[in-house]
């Protein structure tokens, strides 16, 4: 074997073990952040129930299934912006497809129902606990990310900022979702929608400062 060759095979080698190792580290700063999130929202409004019974089943099911996509896409992006000058775009684009196809489903729930009945399917009982809840659940899971990225070396720090603090509200979402299901999608869409979005702007302003390396 030249040395050359030899050379190509310890660095491959090399990149494969870092790559694990970053992938079990990414994971368990997940895991962590999720279980603090899930222990929170337990303690504030006790274990999961109507969220899981029969008539919110399928819309719980529909706003998991958004959460955990969100965290995957989310987690998949920052498994690579870890790395010097790598941008998941791919997993950007998958973001934005979450997103637009919620804010679609919730457009077209709507447009099926008489506009009297808007105001009700919009403004449900929980709307505030969204907005107050959701960043508060999702305060452990950015930590834990911060933790992560820290042991790594992002240079897009206000970008993978802003997608740590979104994946950071997916998860506290998802502990959120299991206690209030929200009414419709129309409900999902926006009180749910707008503490993301807000976690991944608090997330993006908090990037350079945390982050830097």
């Amino acid at each position: 074997m030249r040395t050359d060759d030899l050379i190509d095979m310890l660095g491959t080698n090399v990149e494969t073990v870092n790559g694990a190792k970053r992938r079990v580290a990414l994971l368990g700063a997940i895991g962590i952040g999720a279980a603090a999130a899930f222990c929170l929202v337990a303690v504030i409004f006790g274990m999961p129930g109507q969220a899981l019974g029969a008539r919110f089943l399928g819309l719980t099911a529909l706003t998991l299934a958004f959460t955990l996509s969100l965290t995957i896409a989310g987690a998949r992006f920052l498994s690579i912006a870890a790395r010097p000058g790598k941008v998941g775009r791919g997993a950007l684009t998958a973001i934005a497809v979450l997103f637009s196809g919620l804010v679609l489903a919730a457009g077209v729930a709507l447009s099926r129902e008489n506009p009297a009945e808007w105001r009700a399917m919009i403004f449900g009982p929980q709307w505030a606990a969204c907005l107050m809840c959701i960043p508060v659940a999702a305060v452990a899971p950015f930590v834990a990310l911060v933790w992560y990225l820290r042991d790594e070396a992002p240079t897009r720090l206000r970008l993978t900022g802003g997608v740590a603090g979104l994946v950071a509200g997916a998860i506290g979402t998802t502990a959120f979702a299991l206690h209030h299901p929200g009414g419709s999608l129309a409900f999902v869409a926006i009180w749910f929608g707008v503490p993301l979005l807000l976690c991944a702007l608090i997330g993006a302003l908090l990037g350079p400062r945390l982050l830097r390396w």
